[in-house]
């Protein structure tokens, strides 16, 4: 119970940053200009939606019209010409030019672009920026999250690992609450799916992926504002993963059914009509799962996300005291759906991983199948 409210908590403090975000947001408008509310919505979820050069915790506006943002910047890295090393600070949220060694860069639709001293943006005919990209490494917000996810998991499972062998086999303190996580990706997950002779082998990826994934997917429900799951590009990278080992660890057997599906059924002159239009949707079928797990994973979170900020800018939109805190309950109810869903995202992607690699493990047992012809052909 005390986790329970203590979560709550959390997602009260998250929920209550992002409409103070929103607000100060809609007093300041964008350069200046007064826009509808519902466009300033949109605009406001699709930069919440967006990877950035920094952690943007809330905003607010002075009187002398100033705009203070309270956020943590992040070092921006770009190569042009040479390597260039500063703070996103110098970009003021896209509001100011940074100078670095005589060279003007400017922060636009969250994208690094040289310009002149004047952050002169020039377009094409299609309205696409022409100036110079210089390469981007920087350590977006979406990067960070990553490391420390990554740095987070190394030291759990070292410290469940390091408590299993001074306990005898018994896991203390946060593995207690692990330990059954693991047991079930393993014993319900990979070892029906994958079968007992191999399942061991895949166990790794599997455990790195569900957790990998779970985690981030919490963080983006704090007030952070993170979207790593959210962002097609991080999804396409976890899908292509599996669809690597998935196919450079595949069996004999998973080949040859891709490429000769029917086997000895029958005669080739009588497969070679069928071939022509179920090998090609077999090989398509390579492409199909991996693609289905990036956008299934992509597209809920994503909609999750969007929902929820919908949800907090309705409250802008009645200004009333029954639509408002309405607004506010449905959004506290759905971010407690979400705490569901990201659990429920990365079992999925884990399941579905894990029946992949069943299909690339499946073996025949051929000589068994011969031994058994002559006593079919004797009957």
């Amino acid at each position: 119970m005390r986790n329970l409210f203590t979560v709550k908590v959390l997602l009260i403090c998250s929920l209550f940053f992002t409409s103070a975000t929103y607000a100060s947001a809609k007093e300041e408008g964008v350069e200046g200009s007064k826009k509808d509310i519902k466009t300033e919505i949109k605009e406001y979820i699709s930069h919440h939606l967006q990877d950035s050069h920094d952690f943007s915790i809330f905003s607010y506006t002075e009187d002398n019209g100033e705009h203070v943002y309270i956020g943590i910047p992040l070092p921006v890295i770009i190569w042009d010409n040479g390597l260039h090393v500063f703070s996103s600070s110098k970009f003021h949220h896209g509001e100011t030019l940074a100078e670095v060694d005589g060279n003007y860069y400017k922060l636009y639709h969250s994208k690094i672009y040289k310009t002149d001293a004047s952050g002169t943006i020039n377009y094409d005919e299609e309205q696409h920026p022409t100036n110079v990209k210089p390469i981007d490494f920087s350590m977006t917000k979406n990067v960070v999250m990553i490391i420390i996810t990554g740095l987070l998991m190394f030291w759990l499972f070292t410290s469940l690992a390091r408590s299993y062998a001074k306990n005898g086999g018994v896991p203390t303190g946060a593995g207690r609450f692990f330990e059954p996580i693991v047991l079930y990706i393993r014993d319900d997950i990979a070892r029906p799916t994958i079968g007992e002779k191999r399942y061991r082998k895949y166990m790794p990826f599997l455990l790195t992926i569900f957790f990998f994934i779970w985690f981030l997917n919490m963080f983006g429900l704090t007030p952070l504002g993170v979207n790593v799951t959210g962002n097609i590009a991080i999804t396409f990278a976890l899908a292509l993963l599996t669809f690597l080992i998935t196919n450079f660890t595949g069996t004999k057997d998973y080949w040859k059914h891709l490429v000769d599906p029917l086997g000895n059924a029958m005669p080739w002159y009588g497969k070679l009509p069928i071939y022509i239009i179920l090998v090609p949707i077999e090989l398509l079928g390579l492409i199909i799962k991996p693609f289905a797990l990036l956008i299934r994973l992509y597209a809920n979170m994503q909609a999750g996300h969007i929902v929820l900020m919908s949800l907090i800018g309705l409250m802008f939109i009645f200004k009333s005291w029954i639509g408002s805190p309405l607004s506010f309950f449905l959004a506290f109810a759905i971010t407690l759906i979400e705490i569901l869903v990201a659990l429920l995202q990365a079992y999925i992607f884990t399941m579905l991983s894990s029946l992949y690699f069943g299909f690339a493990s499946e073996e025949h047992d051929h000589g068994h199948e011969h031994e058994e012809e002559p006593e079919l052909a004797h009957l």
